[in-house]
């Protein structure tokens, strides 16, 4: 049975380990293919994710193995996206958005509902109007945010990937 946790930042150091590991195992495959170098880049930027504004973090264990996670953190209002080809919206652009960094499962344990649960469980009660993530458009989970009512407001060049759709989602029973 899949056991849900939000986990406290100073908590969340201590799963380093197992969030690296969750996450070479997910971006290991296609359409990502992310090797040792992105894994070592994801490890090294742990550290200052743990400390933005409004970061948040929840997991999925089965039992003491970690099958899914997914964190992020507040861009206040006036930011967007560093590397995007265009703002978003005015009403977007002046708002907080949540900042959905990761959201990952483990392959084996896929098809379970345990992605939609942990996304669920980030967003459920945040203070923020908006919530943004970037998608790989050649990846299952793009479908799965359109599919969820995420909109497309930009897109992005990262240097060391693919470009990526910058979505973003209204959220519900945020303060206004």
């Amino acid at each position: 049975m899949v056991a849900y946790s939000s986990v406290a930042r100073d908590d969340a150091l201590r799963l380093f380990d197992a969030l690296q590991n969750l996450y070479a195992a997910t971006y290991a495959e296609s359409p990502y293919r992310e090797g040792p170098e992105q894994v070592a880049r994801f490890r090294a930027g742990l550290p200052d994710e743990v400390t933005r504004l409004g970061f948040s973090l929840v997991t999925a264990n089965d039992g003491a193995l970690l099958v899914g996670a997914a964190y992020g953190w507040t861009m206040p209002t006036g930011t967007w996206w560093s590397r995007a080809d265009q703002d978003p919206s005015p009403e977007v652009l002046d708002a907080d958005k949540f900042a959905v960094m990761e959201w990952m499962v483990h392959p084996g344990h896929r098809g379970q509902g345990i992605g939609a649960d942990l996304m669920s469980k980030l967003l459920a009660g945040r203070p923020e109007k908006y919530a943004t993530l970037a998608s790989n458009p050649a990846s299952a989970a793009r479908l799965m945010y359109e599919r969820a009512g995420w909109q497309q407001a930009a897109t992005s060049v990262l240097p060391w990937g693919p470009t990526m759709d910058l979505l973003v989602l209204p959220l519900r029973g945020s303060a206004t």
